[in-house]
């Protein structure tokens, strides 16, 4: 029997429904939906149970999935090796990023990645929100911090510190802080997290703090803190040249937060595209070396 039909069934499972699937094949539902039920209607058995609100694999679909899964992504990482032989890549590679670092440092070595493959197209999405890597075709996203997520693949891409600063006119209007906790007194510039980590005699310190300006973006936070709104908590390779222009001061430095992890994160299965594989290689070895 041919393999008309795997390639979407697959895609559906994996994704958890025909919409989604579609998208990450690059084609139209409706071409999937014929594609599935001739498959269906090939071997007389139905493989996914439909309702009006989901899409679930029935019992033989659940052992199809399994063993086609294995064959499919055995025969695609067949091909890439084969291909990879020859350095070329094509299709999609599919980033999602967020934070300064990832737009002033990946996004440029990801361009020196993408020059080296001209048939290789970057799809690069900026945004902190968690992300479903099989339903949303994502290859694999750049997250900072702790991860929560024990069922990904993470692998450790640089270390950086936090800093806490604030503008000259601000300090001389509301004093130094000396230690943490006297930031309840203070306005604060408010990024994911009201709570702050600090680090006090080797033990952890968290301080919970308040302000007039939250934002997700380090930009517009480094200008509300250049602005004299508060005082800020950022990784120093976020604050661009404002320590070295005097624009900011650093301040609780001995209480500051140190190697906190940069990571590459992908889901955790058993075959990642050559494009993701090889992105990632590449990155690894260009930030090797790497010091904020």
């Amino acid at each position: 029997m041919a393999f008309d039909g795997i390639t979407e069934f697959i895609a559906v499972a994996e994704s958890g429904g025909f919409s989604s699937a579609a998208r990450r094949l690059g084609v139209s539902t409706s071409h999937v939906s014929r594609r599935v039920a001739s498959l269906e209607a090939a071997l007389g058995s139905a493989l996914l149970a439909r309702t009006t609100r989901q899409v679930r694999l029935t019992d033989a679909g659940e052992i199809y999935y399994r063993r086609c899964s294995e064959l499919l992504h055995g025969l695609q990482e067949a091909n890439e090796l084969v291909s990879s032989e020859q350095v070329s890549l094509s299709g999609t590679l599919r980033v999602s990023a967020a934070g300064e670092f990832a737009e002033r440092y990946v996004a440029p070595a990801l361009l020196l990645f993408a020059q080296q493959h001209p048939d290789l197209s970057v799809d690069m999405d900026f945004n902190s929100r968690q992300v479903n890597f099989v339903e949303e075709g994502i290859d694999f996203s750049i997250r900072y911090g702790r991860l929560d997520d024990s069922g990904l693949v993470a692998r450790k891409l640089v270390e950086r510190s936090l800093v806490a600063v604030a503008s000259p006119e601000y300090l001389a209007q509301h004093g130094r802080p000396e230690h943490p906790q006297a930031l309840s007194g203070h306005q604060c510039i408010i990024a994911n997290n009201d709570q702050w980590l600090f680090v006090n005699e080797g033990e952890p310190l968290a301080v919970r703090v308040r302000g007039r300006w939250r934002s997700n973006s380090s930009r517009s936070l480094v200008q509300a803190c250049q602005a004299g709104l508060g005082v800020a908590y950022m990784p120093a390779s976020s604050l661009g040249s404002a320590l070295h222009d005097g624009s900011l001061v650093q301040i609780l430095e001995p209480f500051a937060s140190r190697n906190i992890s940069t990571w590459i994160v992908y889901a955790n299965r058993q075959y990642l595209p050559a494009r993701a594989r090889l992105a990632v290689t590449f990155l690894l070895e260009h930030f090797k070396d790497w010091r904020e």
